[in-house]
């Protein structure tokens, strides 16, 4: 194989990779986003239309887990301050689901080609696991807080209110509501809700 055929499957190669890993640059204006990235719109849209969530509970929701990063992961754990023994869980991608929780979906919906770091897809789970919170515990799908909360304590640890055990979640919860309704006003404002 001559040497410019060579090179030029590398380039072809290295043009193709990766995908979108870094945020969007301004993750305080709805509109903002969904001009910079309109897959984001359309896949919250198609998500909110099969599951019933706001596309704006979606966006708070999803820039609190990851800030819109879809290879986002959990920060490592260390032994002695400096021996890695892993990552505090398997949450991943743009929703941060967990290995199991993922699994379920996949086996729920049929979906077995899902991936966490793609917008579809993780928009997609995060309106499974949200419709199944509001069927199961009675959220609203528009309380961007609890459903938040049953989100991040899992339905069992909502039911059961894990979450008043713990200040600083009940406080990121709030924060989630509070973008959720920012999130609202400005995509009405710019026509996209």
């Amino acid at each position: 194989m001559n040497r410019f055929l060579k090179l030029a499957i590398v380039g072809l190669v290295a043009s193709c990779g990766g995908g979108r890993y870094e945020a969007p640059r301004n993750l305080d204006n709805a509109c903002a986003i969904v001009a910079e990235r309109p897959a984001y719109l359309r896949a919250m849209k198609k998500a909110e239309r099969r599951w019933g969530i706001p596309i704006h509970v979606q966006m708070a929701s999803i820039h609190q887990e990851s800030k819109f990063v879809s290879d986002a992961r959990t920060p490592h754990q260390y032994a002695l301050g400096v021996i890695p023994i892993g990552r505090q869980s398997s949450a991943y991608g743009y929703s941060q689901a967990l290995d199991g929780t993922w699994e379920e979906y996949l086996k729920d919906t049929g979906n077995r080609r899902a991936r966490r770091d793609d917008i579809d897809d993780a928009t997609d789970f995060m309106g499974w696991y949200m419709n199944g919170s509001s069927r199961t515990l009675g959220i609203s799908k528009w309380d961007a807080t609890s459903q938040y909360l049953a989100y991040h304590e899992g339905r069992a640890g909502y039911a059961r209110q894990s979450y008043l055990s713990k200040s600083w979640l009940v406080r990121v919860a709030g924060r989630v509501g509070e973008r959720a309704q920012m999130y609202r006003a400005q995509l009405v404002s710019c026509r996209k809700a």
